[in-house]
């Protein structure tokens, strides 16, 4: 027997249905309204990440920038080198003190380039072949979990350093030289008096025998020519300065080029004086100080064989409450130049590379300079020149508004061009 469903029982399904329908969709309906929710809520906070991010990369940009201004900032030259040996960065220190740009090491091993400089690793000072005197020392590269991720080379000039230890080790040196030698001068000098005594007195008995008496003449000129040079030991071992005045220095300065006359005109060499100002003005002994000009100029004559050209120059320090604080004298040439294995010696008594040299004539002027409370220094390059650089106290009374009576410092401030010397200036009638 077939049994049909009322229509009532039909429609109470079909309402079933419906409301099955409406609470379903009406359940979709909040979770798309709470998963679009949830979504804003995504965007926002991934919106916020992104700012959080781009605010990281931001600061760890300007980080990176500074970090790596101060690398290229550092005196201490820095290569950092990666695992696999190759050089990953050169500051520009680094750059300088190999005399290699930094592109041109980056990406070759450290191997290959210590090498080719010859520069080993170590706490003792080398010198490289542009003249720098460098450390290097060699590090690893951690990280803050303490894996090594390289090496990181030091270099530190030490240049000035060793030129102060140069410096401090001539002096000692110079020093128990000129002992020393003062001890033989005294010691010559007796003798020498008695040879010059008894010498005269033959001239005078010889009278009558030209011939024996040149030869007498010229035991009298030998010993004269001693006595100079015992007068220029002891003047190298103990220079005396009590006679120091106020002078002005150009006059010196062309006394000094007209005693070395002939041997400019001879070189054909230029003279280019810039005296700083008119009123310059050096405390000093004035017969002292021209032939501690003259020696120098002589020997940068004679570093100019072939001619060329030199630069004398001075420059008055004043501080800012107007006191002198020292004068600065430099002579340049074109000459020749110096080696670097010559420069620690030039001042040492009878070191000559000339065969006509006595090799004191340096070593004077390192005495005098010094003896009058100066600095003496001296850069070369072969085949370039040489340039002498003196830097001389202000001398006693420089007070703020005047270094002597007669010179104010506002006259010292008076800017004056250099010129370029004729010879009727410098070269005596």
């Amino acid at each position: 027997m077939t049994i049909q469903a009322t229509p009532t029982k039909e429609t109470d399904l079909l309402q079933h249905a419906f409301r099955t329908f409406d609470h379903a969709a009406d359940q979709l309906q909040k979770s798309y309204a709470a998963l679009t929710a949830r979504l804003d809520q995504l965007d926002v906070e991934l919106a916020e990440r992104n700012q959080a991010l781009r605010q990281k990369l931001r600061e760890n940009e300007t980080m990176r920038a500074y970090l790596s201004a101060i690398l290229e900032s550092l005196t201490t030259g820095v290569i950092v080198i990666g695992t696999s040996g190759e050089i990953e960065r050169v500051n520009r220190a680094a750059s300088l003190l190999l005399g290699v740009v930094n592109t041109e090491l980056e990406g070759r091993t450290w191997q290959e380039v210590s090498d080719q400089i010859g520069l080993l690793i170590g706490s003792y000072p080398f010198s490289l072949s542009n003249g720098v005197v460098v450390t290097a020392t060699d590090s690893p590269l951690t990280n803050a979990q303490g894996d090594i991720l390289g090496r990181i080379i030091l270099l530190q000039d030490v240049t000035p350093i060793r030129r102060l230890e140069e410096q401090l080790h001539r002096r000692d040196r110079l020093a128990a030289m000129g002992e020393m030698v003062g001890h033989i001068a005294h010691e010559i000098r007796n003798p020498l008096g008695s040879i010059e005594l008894f010498a005269s007195l033959l001239q005078r008995d010889l009278k009558s025998s030209p011939t024996l008496k040149q030869y007498a003449e010229q035991i009298s000129t030998a010993v004269h020519m001693l006595d100079r040079l015992l007068g220029n030991l002891l003047l190298y071992t103990k220079p005396d300065c009590s006679r120091a005045r106020w002078h002005m220095l150009e006059p010196i300065v062309l006394d000094a080029l007209a005693l070395a006359a002939s041997a400019i005109a001879r070189c054909r060499v230029d003279i280019q004086l810039n005296i700083g100002s008119p009123a310059t003005r050096l405390w000093c002994d004035a017969d002292q100080m021209r032939q501690v000009l003259l020696n120098v100029i002589l020997n940068a004559v004679q570093a100019m064989p072939q001619g060329g050209r030199m630069t004398i120059r001075s420059n008055a320090e004043i501080d800012a409450e107007g006191r002198l604080l020292a004068i600065t004298l430099t002579v340049s040439d074109t000459g020749v130049g110096i080696p670097a294995s010559h420069l620690s010696r030039i001042f040492d008594p009878f070191f000559t590379t000339r065969e006509d040299g006595s090799g004191l004539g340096l070593a004077i002027v390192h005495a005098i300079v010094e003896g009058h409370g100066g600095r003496i220094t001296v850069e070369s390059a072969v085949g370039q020149g040489t340039t002498f650089t003196f830097r001389f106290p202000g001398g006693p009374g420089c007070q703020p508004g005047s270094c002597d009576k007669n010179a104010g410092i506002e006259q010292l401030r008076e800017p004056r061009e250099p010129r370029l010397l004729t010879h009727q200036e410098w070269i005596p009638a």
